[in-house]
């Protein structure tokens, strides 16, 4: 359920599912659900086909971890989306001009100076944050693909390895008898 939904969710770009960021967390929490639940299964028994499930449901969660960080170094739209570089310079720019119009008005065009500097200092935190983005944006996302790369196989080795484990436990617990 975790691959699968999370995976025809994100292929089909219908909003009518519900948003991204809804599915990836939805993923994320069958993804620490569903091997907890797998650990209880395998009652600390790890030998044989289980013991090769167990062992990527392990690898396929510390890879979510580490994914999970670097998604989180992407930035997005509220909807999850990424944000393109090009976006991302745009905003920068945008920032820039307010803080030179907040910088250059009269003192007596903004009467709340307590206000006006809280705004100044939100909005150099904001504009210094978007160009560590943008200066890590090519590293980040090669370090995305490769983690995809990675994940995903596993994934799927994991998905089929289960499978095969049921259909052999089925098959060994109630048609052979």
């Amino acid at each position: 359920m975790t691959e699968t939904l999370y995976s025809l969710r994100k292929r089909t770009h219908s909003s009518r599912w519900g948003r991204m960021a809804g599915w990836l967390q939805f993923h994320i929490f069958t993804g620490l659900v569903g091997p907890y639940m797998v650990l209880l299964h395998t009652a600390w028994v790890f030998n044989g086909l289980a013991g090769i499930v167990m062992l990527l449901t392990v690898l396929i969660v510390l890879s979510g971890f580490i994914g999970r960080y670097i998604y989180t170094a992407i930035p997005r739209t509220p909807g999850g989306e990424e944000v393109a570089l090009e976006q991302l310079n745009l905003m920068v720019q945008r920032l820039e001009t307010g803080l030179a119009r907040l910088e250059h008005a009269p003192d007596d065009a903004t009467p709340d100076t307590a206000s006006r500097k809280q705004t100044l200092a939100e909005m150099r935190s904001r504009r210094d944050r978007l160009k560590k983005q943008i200066g890590a944006f090519q590293t980040t996302r090669r370090l995305f693909s490769l983690w995809h790369t990675l994940h995903i196989p596993l994934g799927l080795s994991l998905f089929a390895l289960a499978f095969f484990h049921i259909g052999a436990a089925i098959y060994y617990a109630t048609l052979l008898h």
